[in-house]
């Protein structure tokens, strides 16, 4: 199907400009080398054709491999299909076959004998995305440690960002704290119900990953009624409570994409001297 693409009218006009004003104006405008602007020079005869990418295949193959070879392969392989590369290649090589093993290799999945493992991993499939209804139908809830070289002075001290992010509306509510743990996960829980019921906006869903400072359901010593703090006041408050698949965090996208920005825009370039001067950039 032959198609105009937009490079070969970029080529076109290059090439028009320096028929017009000359190669080196040409160079200088479009930021291309002397050379590029003599090639499609000579390639161009006054049609967009001319201008488009030509294959690079070879015309011949010298070193391909030849008929008696690729029939023994073939005739050993009838006789041994479930044989592995390496084993198959020393059979061969008894037989007089030259070929590296690479060239076998190559040569089998060509003709369609090489067998792959059923087993192989798939590529990920990306599921629909639940659209939210309304606000505060899901919250994304998450913390992001501070990196330790924006703290100055302070190698054993350590804050972290608490981020609540309604699905729908994008409204988020952030925190600082000095320490990640169920009781501040659960402070931070009373503070983000508060700030987002002030904009109309009631929680009836809080999706976490499955970290101990939510919760205790990964832990050798979890049972049904050892919740955590956190958990408790969402039972209390008839919250549900929403896990991600764990070691998933991309079922948590949207809080984790808003950490990606805030280490872009504030983490990056800010120095913190004090938990107060911390939270109070953040």
């Amino acid at each position: 199907m032959n198609t105009i693409t937009q490079e070969m009218k970029y080529r076109q006009s290059i090439v028009r400009y320096a028929q017009d004003k000359g190669v080196s104006r040409a160079s200088r405008k479009y930021n291309k080398g002397r050379s590029y602007i003599y090639f499609w020079l000579g390639r161009y005869d006054g049609t967009l054709e001319s201008l488009r990418n030509r294959s690079r295949r070879p015309h011949s193959h010298p070193n391909q491999q030849n008929p008696e070879e690729i029939k023994l392969v073939r005739d050993m392989r009838r006789r041994n299909p479930k044989l592995g590369l390496m084993e198959f290649w020393f059979k061969l090589k008894a037989r007089g076959y030259q070929r590296h093993y690479v060239s076998l290799f190559r040569l089998m999945v060509r003709m369609g004998w090489f067998i792959r493992k059923e087993n192989a991993k798939k590529d990920y499939q990306a599921k629909p995305y639940e659209p939210m209804s309304h606000p505060g139908e899901r919250i994304q809830m998450d913390v992001k440690w501070v990196p330790r070289e924006c703290i100055v002075g302070g190698k054993a001290r350590q804050f972290c960002q608490y981020t609540a992010i309604d699905e729908y509306s994008r409204l988020r509510y952030l925190q600082a704290f000095d320490e990640a743990n169920t009781f501040t996960s659960m402070q931070f829980l009373k503070e983000a119900i508060t700030w987002f019921g002030r904009r109309g906006i009631q929680i009836e869903c809080v999706q976490t990953d499955n970290g101990f400072e939510f919760t205790k359901r990964l832990s050798r010593t979890r049972n049904e009624e050892n919740l955590t703090s956190f958990e408790l006041l969402l039972r209390i408050l008839k919250i549900r409570h929403k896990f991600i698949k764990p070691y998933t965090p991309r079922h948590n996208g949207k809080v984790e994409r808003s950490h990606r920005e805030d280490q872009k825009r504030l983490y990056n370039s800010a120095r913190f001297y004090s938990f107060e001067d911390f939270s109070a950039q953040l």
